[in-house]
């Protein structure tokens, strides 16, 4: 493990007061963020590549974007099949440029992702293998948000949400599903996807910064 770096303890003070926004939402910086990895257990596995997009007001911005590309020793099928060349693989930046410039990045985001736990679990673990820290940034779950919004009755006439995928949610809001099985293809998709639940958000009562982190919880089955 390295010794921190200042850039660690800035990151950390953004969050010292617990870094949870509150209020209008068209305030906030939110970031969509996807990874590609090497496999599904972030303890050992590796970060493949990495996109986000910042959204802001309501809108994608082209212009606060990030992409990173990781070193990864071999290339499993698990690295192929997003794309990524054996050249390239071998030719990304090291772990810890890539946590450094993506934690610069990100700043005091809310993150939003698709399925998001696994991206922020493996980010997670390539910080603490470095300089022992973590990840602090507020997150949600597009999927989450879009079943909350289905229990709120946002979605009333239309088929109950039956495919978790993102595939499914964009058919759903009617974005085209370009760029898929890529980071910053996929974070593109996230958020547009993110930007309609954004509106059905405000039409139903949920417009509000802890409407719109609440996490999401099944309802019982009635015995």
């Amino acid at each position: 493990m390295s010794e921190t770096p200042p850039f660690v303890a800035e990151y950390e003070a953004l969050f010292a007061e617990g870094g949870v926004p509150s209020g209008d939402p068209s305030s906030v910086r939110f970031v969509a963020l996807d990874c590609e990895t090497t496999g599904l257990n972030p303890k050992t596995d590796r970060l493949v590549s990495i996109g986000a997009m910042g959204v802001v007001g309501g809108e994608i911005r082209l212009d606060d974007s990030f992409e990173a590309l990781v070193k990864v020793r071999y290339n499993s099928a698990a690295v192929t099949v997003h794309g990524v060349t054996r050249e390239a693989a071998s030719a990304g930046l090291d772990e810890a440029e890539a946590m450094e410039a993506l934690v610069e990045y990100l700043g005091a985001a809310v993150i939003v992702g698709h399925h998001i736990r696994h991206d922020l679990e493996t980010i997670t673990a390539a910080l603490d293998r470095q300089w022992g820290a973590r990840l602090l940034n507020p997150s949600l779950d597009v999927m989450g948000l879009a079943l909350l919004l289905e229990q709120d009755g946002a979605f009333e006439g239309e088929p109950p949400i039956r495919d978790f995928s993102l595939d499914a949610l964009c058919a759903r809001f009617g974005v085209k599903p370009y760029g898929r099985h890529t980071a910053s293809g996929d974070a593109f998709l996230t958020a547009q996807v993110f930007l309609r639940l954004l509106k059905a958000a405000a039409r139903s009562g949920r417009g509000t910064m802890a409407g719109l982190l609440e996490v999401y919880s099944a309802p019982s089955e009635e015995a």
